[in-house]
């Protein structure tokens, strides 16, 4: 049946009045799997409109009901992109999608064009930029918010963002699974703060070790999640979905981290991606972000790699910004900077990008396999 016809159909059905509670399923939102299969989690209308209200919220004493601009370079099947774009239709902003973001030109060309007060993206995408030839004659002095999530922000690239650009780089936190907003920094920052946050409003969020028991104040376990934006399930996954919940009621993110004395938090790293070395916990975005202040260095990402003596050493595969940086140089610099233990013992250069999600997340699992020849 062509479409035509089959609209021609549609219009002679009466149309059935659903109604609808908070409860009922908005749709089934599928994880990144970037360290397994990807699973469907149940999003409730009660979820997605509450993160609509919780960040509206959050952003309502810096953002202006219809006088902001804002660009979206992600795809809106990713939930940070469908849910950001929604709070910015509810406040009546006027929104830009980037249908290809990997297209630097031509995004560049769209940025000079548009008077952006707000500017979403991941720290590969802003890496990529600065990098990029013609940014510096993008106007940016209507520019308002810079923010960022989808994966942790390095300082490398936040601190080189505000002195080109004179704007923050904000971060927030949360996952597919929580609607996916949970944490964030205030948008008023003059700077990076190289942590997540604060919980948005009506959330929780706790340091929890394996057995479900709070941590103190600046000991690493599990961050946890409880508030109305957190998923329901995952779809016909019930093994899956009893393994993230607690008995009373705490989603685990799978994220390590946190929390400071003013309620901050503060992201190690994946719980899947953590190193073993000897005993001691390794995490690699500390490794990556230290490897990344080289100014030789373009792309970096820190694996585990099996070891008779330790169990697990550190492992980096880089993409070299300066062709002639060599591993020597590179594990000298590693060594001013990290703790014996957590200094890399093995170091890949790769010509070819790292592989990443559509977002631009690099993608460690397919890295701890040879580069093809």
């Amino acid at each position: 049946m062509a479409c035509r016809d089959a609209l021609a159909a549609g219009r002679a059905q009466a149309l059935d009045d659903v109604p609808l509670t908070r409860d009922d399923l908005a749709f089934l939102q599928y994880t990144g799997g970037t360290t397994g299969v990807a699973k469907g989690a149940m999003l409730t209308h009660g979820n997605l409109v509450a993160n609509l209200q919780q960040t509206a919220a959050w952003i309502a004493r810096d953002l202006q009901d219809g006088k902001e601009i804002g660009v979206i370079p992600l795809p809106l099947y990713h939930i940070l992109a469908l849910t950001v774009t929604l709070v910015l239709m509810k406040i009546g902003a006027h929104v830009v999608l980037i249908t290809n973001p990997r297209d630097i030109p031509a995004f560049i060309k769209t940025l000079k064009h548009t008077p952006f007060t707000v500017l979403l993206g991941v720290n590969t995408l802003y890496a990529a930029l600065l990098n990029a030839p013609g940014f510096s004659e993008v106007p940016l002095r209507q520019a308002k918010v810079c923010a960022a999530g989808g994966m942790a922000v390095q300082r490398a690239v936040a601190e080189r963002w505000k002195a080109a650009t004179g704007v923050p780089i904000v971060e927030g936190y949360g996952l597919t699974e929580t609607s996916p907003i949970a944490t964030c920094n205030p948008l008023n920052i003059k700077d990076w703060t190289g942590n997540i946050g604060v919980p948005i409003p009506s959330t929780e969020v706790a340091i929890l070790d394996d057995a479900g028991k709070p941590l103190p104040l600046g000991e690493v376990g599990e961050i946890c999640i409880r508030g109305p934006q957190v998923m329901k399930g995952y779809w016909n996954r019930p093994d899956e979905t009893a393994k993230v919940f607690t008995a009373d009621g705490w989603f685990r993110s799978g994220d390590m981290g946190y929390m400071d004395e003013k309620g901050c938090i503060k992201i190690t790293d994946r719980k899947k991606d953590m190193i073993i070395v000897s005993g001691f916990n390794v995490y690699p975005n500390e490794v990556e972000d230290v490897v990344m202040l080289h100014p030789g260095v373009l792309e970096a990402a820190a694996i585990g790699a099996p070891d008779e003596k330790s169990g697990e050493v550190v492992k980096i595969v880089v993409v070299r910004k300066d062709p002639a940086l060599t591993e020597e140089e590179l594990l000298a610099h590693c060594r001013k900077h990290l703790t014996g233990y957590k200094v890399p013992k093995l170091v890949e250069f790769r010509t070819e990008p790292l592989p990443k999600t559509n977002i631009g997340k690099i993608l460690r699992r397919e890295l701890r396999t040879p580069a093809k020849a």
